[in-house]
């Protein structure tokens, strides 16, 4: 993915949201507010979950490594390879099964 967009982005993008909220109302306030494609489709990457402010937001999605966020250089780098909120294990982040595990869970 790549990161053309800011944590700053993110949260104005947001400004009209009221909290918490779910990702696809997330989504849709950023459409709704103009934002960039590349802040959209930052926000469509999160994990689908309730996020209690714009804070919580900007640190769930994957952005410009040199982005605000208040993380130190090496948080910077991993929210970079990895994106997700902060410990949030991989085994809860939604991502597709692959082929040989749908097959064997048939």
């Amino acid at each position: 993915m790549s990161h053309g967009t800011s944590a700053r982005d993110v949260v104005s993008a947001l400004k009209d949201v009221h909290f918490p909220a779910g990702k696809e109302e997330l989504v849709q306030a950023a459409v709704r507010s103009g934002a960039s494609p590349e802040v959209v489709k930052a926000l469509r990457a999160i994990p689908p979950e309730q996020y209690a402010n714009r804070e919580e937001v900007a640190r769930s999605v994957r952005v410009d490594p040199d982005s605000d966020l208040g993380l130190s250089p090496a948080q910077r780098a991993e929210q970079a390879r990895e994106g997700g909120r902060q410990g949030q294990s991989q085994h809860l982040r939604d991502v597709p099964k692959p082929p040989v595990e749908e097959e064997l869970d048939r």
